[in-house]
């Protein structure tokens, strides 16, 4: 059954429960009131009877039925003596008691009652009351009076059809109604059930699913969030596209220069040292990529290796700034700007290589004649790196993706000098950072220069306790 027709059922069933409740609520309120009325007529007959019953000096039981004819219409009423023979009655072809079992009552009694006639079976609502007389409470006699239950009768009949009736035409309606709003409310599920059978089909993950109905209920909820969804597995399907595409762009290079070194060595017929160096340090280079791509798998699967332990940052700096001006030798200025003694909790070895990558960047693509500034300081809980170079900077479209694997915007392909990068080295940056629970950021201006800053969080007790946010 579709979801559709179980909540159709559902709100008929729910409509017919409440209205079941609410008629049987009625049908019972109505019967109680009509009975009510129908007893309080026999207790009014049974006041205008009663002053005229008597018993004479004899013992005799005896009545004045002058007084009978102002009884209301329709009561039936029945005398009978001690020893249950009847002694007065206004219906004298009805000679056999209203109420058989009730001649024996101590008490006022009401009941209805089945009356077989020779008319066929009567419902009648009786009345029996014992007649006493003295102290002693001694029984002389029983007075019985009934009317009629007909109309209590076709009233409750009438009642029960009605409701009944209108019971079962409420719930046709409900159901109806259910069907219609139903299908109205849940016409764009069908619609998101189209869009990803034919993305599946097609492949086509550009599609969205159109929905003109109040964004804030929930099928409209339902519906932003699976269009971002498909927005975000399409990013994720472009991204895995482009990194395919670039892993191959990389490869593709260090492996035709080592082909093309080892055919050049078969035609010579002999090992070349210039070629075995070449083919080594793409060897190398191919190793490094491996190894930058398994520790950022690594990183995104949140189960990169880190050692924590107590790292003076300070320290750490001074060296990879003394380790970096080898390479930037007289090309570049390279100076230290504002230090401060920082401990944060850390891997000493992972946080160099956010440091080397950094810098690495900032000397390649630095002019000559150009400066690097390296700064580290404290603001509030947290410790900051910043690496500033005085390159012709990154396009502000290129910003949101550098750290991106392998990305690189057209004037960064443009400023590469040496050609060994592979546009790893900020990803890896910026997921050995986050695995640390700090961020990185970065700040640009074309023609003036670069901004790196790492922010980290000072340690604080046992570097073991330290979050990390990946």
């Amino acid at each position: 059954m579709s979801l559709r027709a179980r909540l159709a059922v559902f709100y008929t069933t729910i409509v017919g429960g409440i209205l079941l409740l609410f008629g049987v609520a009625v049908y019972g309120a109505v019967s109680f009131s009509l009975t009510e009325q129908v007893d309080n007529i026999l207790v009014g007959a049974v006041d205008d009877i009663w002053p005229d019953i008597f018993v004479d000096s004899s013992g005799t039981l005896g009545f004045d039925a002058s007084s009978t004819q102002e009884l209301t219409p329709g009561i039936i009423y029945q005398i009978w003596g001690r020893d249950k023979s009847l002694k007065y009655t206004n219906t004298p072809r009805l000679n056999i008691p209203l109420d058989s079992a009730g001649l024996n009552a101590t008490q006022p009694l009401f009941r209805d009652i089945n009356l077989d006639t020779a008319f066929g079976t009567v419902h009648l609502r009786s009345l029996t009351v014992p007649l006493v007389v003295g102290q002693s409470s001694r029984s002389v006699g029983t007075l019985q009076v009934a009317t009629s239950m007909a109309v209590v009768d076709a009233t409750q009949r009438s009642l029960l059809v009605v409701l009944v009736t209108g019971t079962l035409i409420a719930m046709v309606v409900a159901g109806l109604a259910g069907w219609i709003i139903t299908r109205q409310a849940l016409a764009p599920l069908g619609d998101v059930t189209q869009v990803a059978l034919q993305i599946t089909r097609a492949d086509d993950l550009s599609r969205r699913i159109p929905y003109s109905g109040p964004p804030g209920d929930e099928v409209g909820q339902l519906i932003s969030a699976f269009n971002q969804t498909l927005s975000r597995l399409e990013n994720l399907f472009l991204t895995q596209r482009r990194f395919l595409a670039d892993v191959g762009h990389e490869l593709r290079t260090p492996l035709t220069v080592i082909r093309g070194n080892v055919d050049l060595m078969r035609r010579m017929d002999q090992l070349d040292v210039e070629s075995m160096d070449s083919i080594q340090s793409e060897v190398d280079r191919l190793t490094r990529m491996v190894g930058d791509l398994l520790l950022l798998a690594q990183a995104e699967s949140g189960k990169l290796p880190l050692d924590r332990r107590l790292v003076e940052l300070d320290t750490l700096v001074l060296e990879v700034l003394q380790q970096m001006s080898v390479l930037a030798r007289d090309r570049l200025k390279m100076r230290l700007g504002d230090i401060d003694q920082v401990l944060v909790c850390g891997d000493y070895d992972r946080l160099k290589q956010v440091l080397v990558n950094l810098i690495g960047n900032a000397i390649r693509y630095t002019p000559a004649g150009g400066e690097i500034v390296i700064g580290l300081g404290k603001e509030t809980s947290s410790a900051r790196i910043t690496v500033s170079d005085t390159g012709p900077g990154i396009p502000a479209e290129d910003l949101p993706y550098i750290f991106e694997r392998f990305y690189r915007g057209e004037k960064s392909r443009t400023r590469q000098s040496d050609g060994k990068g592979y546009g790893l080295g900020l990803s890896i940056a910026y997921w050995i950072v986050r695995n640390h629970g700090g961020s990185i950021e970065v700040s640009s201006v074309q023609g003036e220069g670069t901004t790196f800053c790492v922010w980290l969080p000072l340690a604080q007790g046992d570097c073991s306790e330290v979050e990390v946010q990946v």
